[in-house]
């Protein structure tokens, strides 16, 4: 790690199984977003179940972080959502359940925080997770039709969201 945080570096990671339904929404975001021509502060990552590796990535001097995944919060399939996530404090921080197949935002979270308190890193400044409700998470390939409906969705929050942190960078936090 640099030490020196670029203004409004953001990483925008797609998280979740392809092989389970509408928990590759996440996966289908990121896909769609690199079609797109993206601002020099933002980076796009394909994390798919890998959320291990996603915590180290995690460490790497990120002002901002949006996670995208499914995200089930009892609404109608289809909804998106913008949750402002946070880090655990030291003294609320779960012990961490590495899980290849199960590597949840709060997992992924639960393993940042005990890396930044073991590291004595302090990890992004901003965690955002745009989620989806899913209609299904049953095995198979593909989202259900009313996830698909909601990816172009999903992919215009993390627009905006990139278009903010380009423009006001001091709003993302300063160190």
């Amino acid at each position: 790690m640099s030490g020196t945080v670029p203004p409004g570096r953001v990483l925008v990671a797609g998280v979740g199984n392809i092989f389970l339904g509408d928990d590759g929404f996440g996966v289908e975001v990121v896909r769609r977003l690199s079609a797109l021509p993206m601002p020099a502060h933002a980076e796009l990552v394909d994390t798919g179940v890998r959320g291990v590796h996603l915590a180290y990535q995690l460490l790497d001097d990120y002002r901002t972080v949006v996670l995208v995944d499914a995200t089930a919060r009892g609404c109608e399939p289809g909804t998106v959502y913008l949750i402002e996530a946070r880090l655990p404090e030291p003294e609320e921080q779960p012990a961490a359940v590495l899980d290849g197949h199960r590597m949840t935002p709060d997992a992924v979270l639960a393993v940042l925080g005990t890396l930044t308190a073991g590291l004595g890193s302090a990890g992004p400044e901003r965690v955002l997770v745009v989620g989806c409700e899913p209609q299904t998470l049953d095995e198979g390939v593909g989202l259900s039709p009313v996830v698909e409906a909601a990816v172009d969705e999903a992919v215009q929050v993390v627009l905006g969201l990139l278009e903010e942190a380009g423009r006001t960078p001091a709003a993302l936090g300063t160190r």
